[in-house]
């Protein structure tokens, strides 16, 4: 979906802006709706707490990734807000969405390689069989239709069938 969203912006509108305003909205929400508020604080509440607890010496990357939680549904909310003042106020807009849809992209993605590289490796590595029950049954909860690993949320379904079917090729499936 980052990456997605990234070619989007720059791709820019073309001969769509409706289409392109309306897809870029989708995937905000999406990234608001989603990873912010039901998928981090199963991280920050159940994964994060386990492995400070297997291995303190990662305490240091867990106080890095928490206070990126902390930040990332505000920084999710300004990005859309200076999507909206693209949308509707004008190309003068464009150059602080574009810049900051890079930061923020970048950011989540640090984020993501940081989760990566050292707390899952950890995770694997120390947590026992009765760990891992209870975190795959609290994130199979979110069924997020990216993972394909849960059959996802009819709600959510919809959502990225139509991000999917709406971003221009090839981005997605929508008409280039």
């Amino acid at each position: 979906m980052l990456r997605s969203m990234r070619m989007m912006a720059e791709r820019g509108p073309r001969d769509s802006p409706q289409q392109f305003f309306e897809v870029l909205r989708a995937m905000l929400f999406y990234i608001d709706e989603f990873p912010e508020q039901l998928h981090h604080p199963k991280e920050s509440d159940l994964l994060f707490p386990r492995v400070v607890r297997a291995d303190p010496s990662v305490m240091d990357t867990v106080a890095q990734l928490e206070r990126d939680h902390m930040s990332g549904e505000k920084t999710a909310r300004e990005l859309q807000h200076l999507l909206l003042a693209w949308e509707l106020l004008g190309e003068s807009r464009k150059p602080a969405f574009l810049e900051q849809c890079t930061r923020y992209v970048d950011f989540y993605l640090a984020h993501m390689k940081l989760e990566e590289s050292v707390i899952l490796p950890a995770a694997e590595k120390l947590l026992n069989d009765g760990d891992w029950k209870e975190l795959d049954a609290a994130f199979e909860k979110n069924c997020d239709p990216l993972t394909g690993k849960y059959p996802p949320d009819p709600a959510y379904a919809r959502l990225f069938t139509r991000i999917l079917m709406s971003a221009p090729a090839p981005i997605g499936l929508g008409p280039a």
